[in-house]
């Protein structure tokens, strides 16, 4: 196939002129069991590899536990035990994606631990389509919708649904007022 024909196919073409007007996000993505999850970008603080988490007493089965990031303190969570998928053991590829969350009017730092790391994405807000209502571990208040990228279908998740529960009911040591 020749360059000219190449860019002639449907994976090539540039997008149409109303298509390029459309609002855009952009997300982040990782892999978790296999699948391809998104967030929104501007939730994200940083990446980190993953370390040891001090464990809490009586704190729910998907709290790894708390670290220290530059003298605040900040619980990770365990997305696959967050999401009911069987543990794994953390290897090179695992990292803490560090997040600001809002809820109930305050800011908070949280963690949540993830397989591995995968693209970053900018997505027209149109193409988040809705996800169906389907039986499943994964509660469906944690995901905005599902979007096509690349043929393949990647779950766009709702931090603040999915980090926003009484298990993890804000304290003085994480938060900030907006």
């Amino acid at each position: 196939m020749s360059n000219v024909d190449a860019l002639d196919t449907p994976a090539m073409a540039l997008p149409s002129v109303e298509e390029a007007a459309l609002p855009r996000r952009q997300y982040l993505t990782f892999m978790l069991a296999g699948e391809e999850y998104a967030l929104d970008i501007l939730w994200v603080q940083e990446i980190r590899g993953w370390c040891r988490a001090t464990r809490v007493p009586n704190s729910a089965e998907f709290m790894c536990g708390v670290i220290n990031l530059r003298g605040a303190i900040i619980p990770i969570i365990d997305l696959r035990l967050r999401f009911g998928l069987p543990q794994q053991a953390y290897s090179s590829t695992t990292v803490v994606v560090v997040l600001r969350v809002c809820a109930e009017g305050k800011e908070r730092i949280m963690g949540v631990v993830v397989d591995a790391m995968a693209e970053t994405y900018n997505i027209p807000d149109n193409a988040i389509l809705p996800s169906p209502q389907v039986g499943g571990v994964m509660d469906p208040e944690f995901v905005q919708g599902l979007v096509t990228v690349e043929d393949k279908m990647v779950v766009v998740l709702d931090v603040d649904a999915l980090l926003s529960t009484p298990e993890l009911a804000l304290d003085s040591a994480t938060e900030n007022d907006n």
